[in-house]
Order: C-alpha cells, then sequence, then structure tokens
C-alpha cells in the first residue's frame, strides 16, 4: 500500500514537471489606448521617469516605494530603480531606445519577488494630425518557475489590467486642458 502511494505521488510529481515544461517559453502582453494629443506631447509622459511616476499604476501601490533615478533626466540611458511592497517588488526599468516620433523602448529588471528581465516598449503612432495611438507591451522567455507561475495566474490579465489603468490615466492628463 505505500510503494502504491508513493508511486502515484511519483507519476503526479512527474506529470506536473512535464506540464509546466511544455508551457510556452515566449510571452507578450499589450494593450493600447487613443489619445486625443500629438505623438510629441504623449512622447514629454513617456520618455521621462518622473512624468511617467504620475500615470504609473504601480505607483499607486505603495505610497512608500523608495525610488531612485540615475542617469540623464529622460531618454536613452535614463533609469529608475524602485524598491517597495509585495506588490511593486525591487527592480529597475531602463530606457534604451527613444524616438520622439516613434515612442520608448526600456528594459526592465526585477530582483524581488523574483529575478525576470523582460523588454518593455511604449510605441506611439500618429493617428491624424491631433490623435495618437498608444501600444504598452511587454515581452520576454519565462523560466520554469514563470511556466509554472502562468498555469496558476493569468499573467496577461494581471499586468495587461495594470497596462489599462495606467494608459487610462494617461489618456487623462494627456488630454486635460492646460
Amino acid at each position: 500500500m505505500f510503494k502504491k502511494i508513493l508511486l502515484g505521488l511519483l507519476f503526479l510529481v512527474v506529470a506536473i514537471v512535464v506540464i509546466v515544461a511544455i508551457q510556452p517559453e515566449d510571452f507578450s502582453i499589450s494593450r493600447s489606448i487613443t489619445v486625443q494629443a500629438p505623438v510629441i506631447k504623449v512622447f514629454d509622459e513617456i520618455d521621462d521617469f518622473q512624468s511617467f511616476q504620475t500615470w504609473s499604476p504601480w505607483a499607486k501601490l505603495d505610497p512608500n516605494c523608495k525610488y531612485a533615478f540615475e542617469g540623464p533626466e529622460a531618454g536613452n540611458g535614463s533609469i529608475m530603480k524602485w524598491s517597495g511592497n509585495d506588490e511593486v517588488g525591487e527592480g529597475a526599468l531602463t530606457i534604451t531606445e527613444s524616438d520622439p516620433s516613434s515612442g520608448v523602448k526600456q528594459k526592465l529588471v526585477f530582483t524581488k519577488p523574483f529575478a525576470c528581465q523582460n523588454d518593455v516598449a511604449i510605441s506611439l503612432k500618429p493617428d491624424g494630425d491631433d490623435k495618437t495611438n498608444v501600444v504598452w507591451s511587454m515581452s520576454g522567455k519565462n523560466d520554469f518557475m514563470g511556466k509554472a507561475m502562468s498555469l496558476i495566474m493569468n499573467i496577461d490579465e494581471m499586468v495587461g489590467s495594470m497596462y489599462d489603468k495606467g494608459l487610462a490615466t494617461l489618456k487623462a492628463k494627456v488630454e486635460k486642458p492646460q
């Protein structure tokens, strides 16, 4: 009887490992919104981490989060580091490409609650003279732990809902009359 229980548990563990191992390695999350403002006005908000803090949904999750800014105030090489509660974790965001006509690309490095590196982009595309389509996306590779988490948590829904909130706040800020 004990051997059967042990074999059953072993089979269960092997089955779980196989299920996790066959999950997709690559992931991509993307959300978009159209803003009633020219590209350059939106760009000014996404190219500067101080401005980013005013519309980022994560900034509201931990009012006691500690931030440090390094490098230039905006553009390529600008870095924002943070250390906060369990909801925001700890990490750094670096602008790796900055183009006023198309947006920014960033490298996201988390150190807590788990280590990972992902590529983030906030792309801008003009829609007529006074509208901008904004696409906020993140892509990366899942390690074994990331694959396991994807079985119990819908990362696209979790991060995507935060992107939706941030984009809505960005839209309201940029469209607000001066």
